[in-house]
């Protein structure tokens, strides 16, 4: 059976490629290479693939060389666009803090401002309360001049009615010596009288001069608190729409610092300037609403310090790779970026952005040397690939302290800080706090 198969396929073989001989002839003799109908096969299938592998290899070359000179030119592209986007981004920067160190001398000079009124103000309730009780001796040394002078009155009156109707008598049976004591009670009495009446007109004088004091220091008064109303709004609003950027909830944020600075020596808190249980008068009132605004403006300014509305650096750096997805710098596929990237030169001094304690300071895989620090409201910072920490954990770290320096370490294309930002544990935009403060801080 398989004698009778092979005997067919070689004859099916032999009409497609019948066997072939291939002659050597020379001097002497004559020799031929007989070429079976397989060994054909196998010489046309090996040139087949020969060429078809050589076909297909040069075709991948010439894909390939073509791809890599435009994935080239792609990349020359982007890289001039986004440099052009860095330096549009630089300048924006370095007039955002200009903007920003303007602000804050701004709110310094607020701050003086209202310290200032506030001191002016206390004076001036102070000024008041004495003028107030200075009136109140004046009228009533007053009522009690006036007292006496009309008592003077009906002394007067009564002597000169008894010198009419009982002159004679008088005049007859008084001695020499009465009559002379008489004149001089007299002569006393009238005087008292004009004394009295200049005093009287002297207290009226000052009780009007007073009177317009008061008035003049009431419209200072009025004056003072328009001032001090407008400085708290100039600083409040700029706090509260800093938060509002930030997407933090403000009420909450503000009670929660409230109960934690709830004891003695705390933050103002209103009071009032009345002592006697009586009703409390408008200046009263608009002096205890200005004082619950300053509590208000303190308890933002706590807040402030404890959420990062800072930028971890402070010397000339370049941003290079924002918060999002992006092509990674290693692998070249598409990943998330879960922070900001700041590149300066080896050793830039780097800054914590709010108050808070260190959770971590050391080695860990693909950050290099990291820092962390937690803060209040839930928020974490990290401050990753340094080249030298400076701080330790659990220790407590305020705005603006040193706590870094800015190196390569850890998986890292070049000397950068990778700054990140986590809120209950899942990262945030970096820039949404650093921008929300430009315009404050």
């Amino acid at each position: 059976m398989r004698a009778r198969l092979a005997i067919k396929l070689h004859s099916l073989l032999e009409q497609h490629f019948p066997e072939r001989r291939v002659f050597l002839k020379s001097d002497n003799d004559t020799r031929f290479i007989r070429l079976s109908s397989e060994t054909q096969i196998f010489a046309v299938a090996g040139v087949a693939l020969f060429v078809g592998w050589t076909a297909v290899t040069t075709a991948i070359l010439l894909m390939d060389s073509i791809g890599s000179g435009n994935f080239r030119e792609q990349a020359k592209r982007d890289q001039a666009t986004y440099q052009e986007r860095l330096n549009i981004l630089s300048a924006e920067r370095d007039v955002r803090a200009h903007e920003a160190l303007m602000a804050q001398d701004r709110f310094n000079a607020a701050l003086e401002q209202i310290s200032a009124m506030q001191s002016e103000l206390l004076a001036s309730e102070n000024s008041r309360r004495e003028l107030e009780t200075g009136i109140e001796v004046i009228q009533s040394t007053l009522r009690t001049t006036m007292k006496q002078r009309e008592s003077a009155r009906q002394e007067l009156a009564a002597l000169q009615q008894s010198d009419s109707d009982d002159g004679l008598t008088l005049a007859n049976t008084a001695s020499p010596e009465q009559m002379e004591f008489m004149a001089v009670a007299l002569t006393r009495t009238a005087q008292e009288r004009d004394q009295i009446a200049a005093d009287a007109r002297n207290a009226l004088d000052q009780r009007d001069d007073l009177e317009l004091e008061i008035r003049l220091m009431q419209e200072r008064s009025d004056e003072i608190f328009r001032q001090l109303e407008e400085a708290m709004i100039i600083s409040v609003e700029p706090l509260d729409k800093m938060f509002r950027q930030a997407g933090m909830p403000t009420d909450r944020i503000i009670e929660e610092v409230r109960r934690g600075y709830s004891g003695m020596g705390g933050p103002l808190t209103p009071i009032s300037f009345s002592t006697r249980g009586e009703d409390l008068t408008p200046d009263e009132i608009r002096a205890n609403t200005l004082l619950q605004q300053m509590d208000q403006l303190n308890l933002y300014r706590i807040a402030a310090e404890k959420a990062p509305f800072a930028s971890p650096v402070k010397a000339a750096v370049r941003f290079t790779s924002g918060f999002g997805t992006r092509r990674d710098p290693k692998t070249g596929g598409r990943r998330m970026h879960n922070g900001s990237d700041f590149a300066g030169a080896h050793g830039t001094d780097i800054f914590a952005t709010a108050d808070g304690v260190v959770t971590h300071a050391g080695w860990q895989s693909g950050f290099g040397r990291l820092v962390k620090i937690r803060h209040a409201f839930g928020i974490e910072t990290l401050y990753a690939h340094n080249t030298k920490l400076r701080v330790k954990v659990g220790q407590r770290v305020s705005r603006g302290d040193h706590i870094a320096d800015m190196g390569n370490t850890g998986r890292s294309t070049g000397t950068h800080l990778h700054y990140e930002v986590r809120v209950n544990g899942k990262p945030v935009n970096p820039m949404t706090y650093i921008k929300a403060a430009r315009n404050v801080f």
